[in-house]
């Protein structure tokens, strides 16, 4: 198994219809789990980002064993995955520690103007021409996702609802990103939030958190944005 394993792991690095193979075997795995509610490749989200797992534990020789012992074990929030047989968790292992950081931390800082003449930085791109009107497609599937399935409690276009609070101003108070992600991942079950891990990826939660940080800031209008989807 351990040689098998190996193997595996360099086929990873060099390529081929065998890397190319085993690559989409993990992703079909983690995608029938609940893996991306709450980790993504490249941000962390409620848990750490897959680069990041795969720097940290870069030149270690049993990384691939205690990546697979976390994913079956779980611990420090997150959920074990018994259900996942031991050839399962050292594929979706593999794939993890073959990640790298090529687009973390990539994207510098933005300044917009707001209205009241201060200017604010943003660490994604919120126009997808760095100007504006037209927001990014990651921005407008926020803003689909929120209007799809938030605006219930939160309000139409974020705007704020008798069941939750005004997200905007939950951002504008103070509230970061992580928080953000995490309570939208886990929810609040004595408020009567439901958590979103599971039915919505760490992809998607970001989106909303990039949707609902435009509109607190009134960078981005209500209604349907202007976008590259027009």
């Amino acid at each position: 198994m351990r040689a098998a394993f190996a193997f595996l792991f360099v086929a990873s690095f060099i390529g081929g219809p065998l890397a190319s193979a085993q690559s989409d075997n993990a992703e079909n795995l983690m995608k029938a789990s609940d893996c991306s509610s709450c980790h993504a490749l490249d941000q962390e989200v409620v848990g750490p980002a897959y680069s990041d797992i795969a720097k940290r534990h870069a030149g270690q020789t049993d990384a691939a064993e205690k990546v697979a012992a976390k994913i079956r074990d779980g611990g420090g929030g997150m959920t074990p995955h018994p259900d996942l047989t031991e050839a399962q968790r050292r594929v979706i292992a593999a794939w993890i520690l073959s990640q790298r950081a090529e687009k973390q931390n990539a994207q510098a800082e933005i300044s917009h103007k707001l209205k009241d003449g201060t200017t604010v930085q943003l660490d994604f791109p919120l126009y997808a021409d760095g100007k504006g009107p037209k927001v990014t497609k990651e921005v407008f599937h926020g803003y689909q996702l929120f209007n799809s399935y938030c605006y219930r409690c939160h309000g139409t276009d974020a705007t704020g609802g008798q069941l939750a609070p005004d997200l905007r101003h939950s951002l504008t108070a103070g509230m970061k990103r992580q928080e953000f992600l995490s309570v939208a991942a886990t929810g609040k079950a004595d408020k009567g939030m439901p958590s979103w891990a599971g039915f919505l990826t760490g992809d998607d939660l970001a989106h909303i958190y990039q949707y609902v940080k435009g509109r607190s800031l009134d960078l981005v209008p209500s209604g349907r944005p202007p976008s590259t989807q027009d």
